[in-house]
């Protein structure tokens, strides 16, 4: 652990979460996007950088920056232990997660029709509940809705909506001022969705040009929820 930053409700930590996360107490939930071995990393080659639109033409995300840890298969034992758990990704790694639980997906194209190589629909494992649930949030390519989010800005290649990530916590069902927990923070969307809704948030992140980013997101969450009071 290299840095610690308490902003309001929020504390986040700069470094790994496999060292920091055990020495966390009173997390109520975790609710995260780890890199689940997709290798985003590869750079311009391979889907993991480039769609194939139609008629051959060839789509680049914005941002292809390498994803920590993204190169190797998802483990998320260490992280099963706590009660409420709501990971992303759990379609790559399924065969590692319990028996029980639930999938919740997330249609990032509405109704529109699929037009290139990449994935209309991301799926979370939910620890508890018993329903399948859809949530549906433009958020791929120039559908990216807009309003509300920054303009449709993505500083980390996976960035999730806000919207999404509360929606996340409302299925996660917890008692207000609750303590959550995303130990692969990125550039914070959970710590914001969950200070907006009156959560404690704890997040962690390695990469430290993205540890910044969630720092000064957290600073302008923590603003626009005094003026709402």
């Amino acid at each position: 652990m290299s840095r610690i930053e308490t902003i309001g409700n929020a504390t986040l930590y700069l470094g790994d979460c496999r060292e920091i996360l055990p020495t966390l107490a009173g997390v109520d939930a975790i609710v995260s996007d780890p890199p689940y071995g997709i290798a985003h990393q590869h750079s311009g080659k391979g889907n993991a950088s480039r769609g194939n639109l139609r008629g051959g033409h060839k789509g680049r995300i914005r941002n292809t920056d390498a994803i920590a840890g993204d190169a190797e298969p998802f483990d998320p034992t260490f992280l099963l232990g706590f009660d409420n758990v709501l990971l992303f990704g759990a379609d790559h790694f399924r065969a590692r997660l319990p028996e029980h639980g639930r999938f919740l997906a997330w249609n990032k194209i509405g109704t529109v029709e699929s037009w290139d190589t990449f994935s209309d629909v991301e799926f979370a494992w939910h620890s508890k509940g018993k329903a399948a649930r859809i949530f549906t949030y433009e958020w791929k390519g120039l559908m990216c809705r807009k309003v509300g989010e920054d303009n449709g800005r993505r500083d980390h290649p996976t960035q999730k909506p806000i919207q999404l990530m509360k929606w996340c916590i409302t299925q996660a069902a917890l008692e207000p001022n609750s303590l959550i927990c995303d130990p692969f923070m990125g550039t914070g969307t959970t710590g914001v969705a969950a200070v907006t809704m009156g959560h404690r948030f704890a997040g962690i992140e390695i990469e430290e040009k993205y540890f910044d980013l969630a720092c000064r997101r957290a600073e302008e969450a923590q603003r626009q929820q005094q003026l709402a009071v």
